[in-house]
């Protein structure tokens, strides 16, 4: 479910050349043609699908890098986990 909702996501708002479906893991999303201000765009999407907050310390390229990078840093939000 959870990485389900972040490929449909990636699909609404990362401009990807490829589907998400078609993505591995642990593909690079910027490759793959995600630009800045799209990564933008998935952040804020997440936010509001999960109904999360990324703080400032997760808010750098690694966390959005790619599909399992993205479900980790959700987990950890959603855990709670995150400070």
């Amino acid at each position: 479910m959870l990485e389900e909702k972040i490929r449909e996501i990636l699909d609404s708002h990362a401009r990807l050349a490829t589907p998400a479906a078609a993505l591995a893991d642990d593909d690079d999303l910027y490759a793959a043609g995600m630009s800045s201000q799209a990564s933008v765009n998935v952040m804020l999407a997440l936010e509001d699908t999960f109904d999360i907050e990324f703080p400032d310390y997760m808010l750098r390229r690694s966390v959005f890098e790619s599909l399992g990078a993205i479900r980790s840093a959700v987990s950890e939000l959603q855990s709670g986990a995150a400070v």
